[in-house]
């Protein structure tokens, strides 16, 4: 079984957590777009909705499909947001930012009563790190950022490169807010706590991807079927 097969599966058994006239934050990437798609036809059948996407992109896409948006602005409350995730760990620890957006991501869990994450089984992990961990953070001083970035993962225990995200054009990747992101290859984050404290401390970082105690869920496809995790550990099969 593909992994798009699985992400479709994994956002199918997301729409059974969306209630009509809910106020539904919506991701960012491949597996969110899987979800939208699927609420769009839901949308089309009469069920209500209203939409604050965590990226432009994401926002194109609702617009084309026919989902109604909202800024956050406009809802600063959400009952759910929906998501997904470049790694998920048991006890639902996150690293998002793959495609970007993870401060908007961010904001717009923070935002939500509860969050719910999709991915195919492929992104459950152990231990977060495999991943490059997205770091969003400030263009300028941008050296003395990274160089503090590797100072404060030394002090963690960690090593890996630490690079500057570039895009299609060959410069810098700037995000929706106008930011850049470094990669932390670090390979191994047996402490995402104790990095995500560490990273807070340097000005130039605006944010970061470790995602913890936001999620209540995650929905995880695979080929044996598809599990609901929660952060009691407790699994339900669909």
């Amino acid at each position: 079984m593909d992994a798009e097969t699985l992400k479709r599966q994994a956002a199918e058994a997301a729409l059974s957590h969306v209630e009509d006239g809910m106020r539904l934050g919506i991701g960012t990437g491949s597996t969110a777009e899987a979800f939208v798609h699927l609420l769009a036809e839901r949308v089309a059948d009469g069920f209500s909705v209203v939409g604050v996407p965590t990226s432009e992109r994401t926002a194109r896409l609702c617009l084309d499909l026919g989902v109604p948006l909202r800024s956050l602005e406009e809802e600063p409350e959400l009952d759910l947001a929906i998501d997904g995730a470049d790694e998920v760990d048991h006890e639902l620890r996150l690293i998002k930012g793959g495609g970007g957006a993870l401060l908007r991501e961010k904001i717009v869990a923070a935002a939500s009563r509860a969050m719910v994450v999709i991915a195919d089984e492929g992104k459950l992990v152990d231990t977060l790190g495999a991943f490059p961990l997205p770091i969003e953070v400030n263009p300028f001083g941008l050296s003395a950022t990274r160089i503090a970035i590797e100072r404060a993962a030394e002090r963690c225990g960690l090593s890996g490169d630490v690079t500057v995200r570039i895009g299609g054009d060959g410069a810098p990747f700037e995000t929706d807010g106008g930011h850049y992101i470094l990669d932390g290859a670090f390979a191994r984050i047996p402490n995402p706590e104790g990095l995500s404290s560490a990273l807070y401390t340097i000005p130039g970082v605006v944010e970061h991807g470790i995602f913890l105690s936001m999620t209540s869920a995650a929905i995880v496809a695979g080929e044996q079927g598809v599990r609901t995790l929660t952060p009691q550990r407790h699994e339900q099969e669909h």
